[in-house]
């Protein structure tokens, strides 16, 4: 797989700038033994891990219930009819199946190119404050920011129905200001990561945490399916007022049990604290030290090749990520015939199977680090090609097998499963090139791989308009497929694992 690890120390990439500090001013070596003793259960970062996996779990839940929803919103009746004249070419209905739950109609004459202008416009917002979220956790401190985000997030999905039936450039402004609410999300937790997790346990704590939004998705989506059924309000609204709720609820645990840095927690163990600091090589009062020269290379960023690297494959893994996320319920709907409420809990088994592999990919990963088989970089890029490569075979199984919906959840929740793989793969690759600047990082590559949250559902709605067959399908599966390994492709060729020069320069001290 090309560089040993003797060429490439399999955690130095990690280290900081400063590695000549420590609490007992010696020098310390990632890999070298740590401290054992780090503070009594729950410790302080465990809990930090705790509420990030339930805030994605949450602005997940928020961002999902929509892709459900508007099944139950749209009047289809009132829809001019699609020519699908070409028989062979649609799936036969499925009979009557006291599973699927009822079949709804609702309010809404939305084609499917005004489906997709609604199920975008939340990433206008997502995209707009993903490097301004990234920048301000680091000058100061993730904690406000992304809790905020989230709450901000709540309240709007909590607006949602009230917009919706005020008007349809209501409810496009009010998801554009619930996406910018949630945009500062990534960038934040990354920017938390960087100051409170020894470099031995970032990739199994970022698989759980991260994992939040697997999480979120699958119990979004088959609840929201359940609560569309219902007769109370009109069923769809319901999705929105408990996810809502809900948001608010973490909102207030999150200010009382999280903060920015160890020096600034005053409930955390001094054990746990001195295993941190010692771990990341650095003093907490020198992370958030604003004296000296704390401006952001900008220009290094941006003609940074590897950074480059990590950009392109998430724009291909998103891609194939949001065609599934939003398109799925249409596509079950509208092409296998499902009803709502097998429709929601059908399409959540992808993102079960990916959460789990994505927790056991990143417990695997670190067992080879350590084992010393595999470069950090080898690592990176050996599981980013298994999160995107397999997933992209399943969709074109999906592609292929048609009508047959049992093979078809075979691909996209067997093959999907692998999509959990991105978490040792190209989501910690942002600390190793450059941990002062890590948020920031992720905002510019983030901000980029989510536009594709906005123009998928476009393209896509724009591809189907008034063609909804098997073949129409079929071209978007491999779309994503193709852009998804084409993205991976491009990392393989400059992905890197070293610390950039332009992130070691160290700030003047007054």
């Amino acid at each position: 797989m090309g560089d040993s690890p003797e060429e490439s120390p399999q955690y130095s990439i990690n280290a900081d700038p400063y590695p000549e500090i420590s609490d007992d001013d010696s020098p310390l070596i990632y890999g070298a033994p740590q401290p054992t003793a780090d503070g009594r259960f729950p410790k302080a970062r465990h809990l930090l891990g705790l509420m990030g996996f339930l805030g994605f779990a949450n602005v997940y839940a928020m961002r999902v219930n929509l892709s459900v929803a508007i099944v139950a919103m749209v009047n289809h009746t009132a829809i001019p009819d699609q020519d699908n004249s070409t028989l062979d070419d649609v799936c036969p209905a499925r009979g009557n199946s006291t599973d699927d739950g009822p079949v709804l109609n609702g309010e809404f004459d939305w084609d499917e190119s005004t489906q997709g202008i609604v199920l975008g416009a939340f990433f206008y917002g997502y995209v707009l404050t993903q490097i301004p979220g990234g920048r301000m956790a680091e000058t100061v401190g993730g904690k406000m920011i992304y809790g905020v985000g989230v709450l901000i997030t709540a309240i709007f999905t909590f607006l949602t129905p009230i917009a919706a039936y005020w008007s349809l450039p209501a409810l496009v402004i009010v998801r554009v200001i619930e996406g910018m609410g949630e945009g500062v999300t990534y960038p934040a937790m990354h920017a938390m990561l960087a100051k409170w997790i020894p470099p031995l346990e970032r990739s199994k704590f970022a698989a759980v945490v991260y994992a939040g939004s697997n999480f979120g998705t699958i119990i979004s989506l088959p609840l929201s399916g359940w609560l569309c059924s219902l007769d109370f309000l009109d069923g769809w609204p319901l999705a929105f007022y408990l996810f809502g709720a809900l948001g608010v609820i973490w909102f207030i645990f999150w200010m009382y049990l999280v903060y920015n840095s160890p020096a600034q927690h005053p409930r955390i163990e001094p054990e746990e604290r001195q295993y941190i600091q010692r771990s990341l090589a650095r003093r907490d009062d020198e992370l958030l030290d604003s004296a000296g020269d704390n401006s952001v290379p900008w220009r290094h960023i941006f003609t940074c090749l590897p950074m480059w690297a990590i950009l392109v494959t998430q724009c291909g893994q998103a891609w194939a990520f949001y065609t599934l996320l939003t398109e799925l319920p249409t596509y079950m709907d509208n092409i296998l015939h499902f009803g709502i409420n097998a429709n929601a809990t059908l399409s959540s088994l992808q993102y079960l199977t990916a959460w789990i592999f994505g927790i056991l990919s990143s417990t695997v990963a670190d067992w080879i680090l350590a084992k010393g088989w595999l470069s950090q970089k080898n690592s990176y890029k050996f599981w980013n090609s298994v999160a995107s490569i397999v997933p992209s075979i399943g969709l074109v199984g999906v592609a292929w097998v048609g009508c047959d919906w049992k093979l078809a959840m075979l691909m996209l929740a067997g093959f999907g499963a692998f999509q959990g793989a991105v978490y040792p793969g190209n989501q910690m690759n942002h600390i190793a090139l450059s941990p002062r600047y890590a948020g920031t990082m992720l905002g510019i590559t983030n901000g980029a791989g989510n536009m594709c949250g906005f123009l998928a559902p476009y393209i896509i709605g724009s591809i189907i308009r008034g063609h909804e067959t098997l073949s129409t399908w079929r071209s978007i599966f491999y779309l994503a497929a193709v852009i998804n390994v084409a993205g991976n492709f491009f990392y393989l060729l400059f992905a890197s694992a070293e610390e950039q020069p332009w992130s070691k320069q160290r700030p003047q001290v007054r």
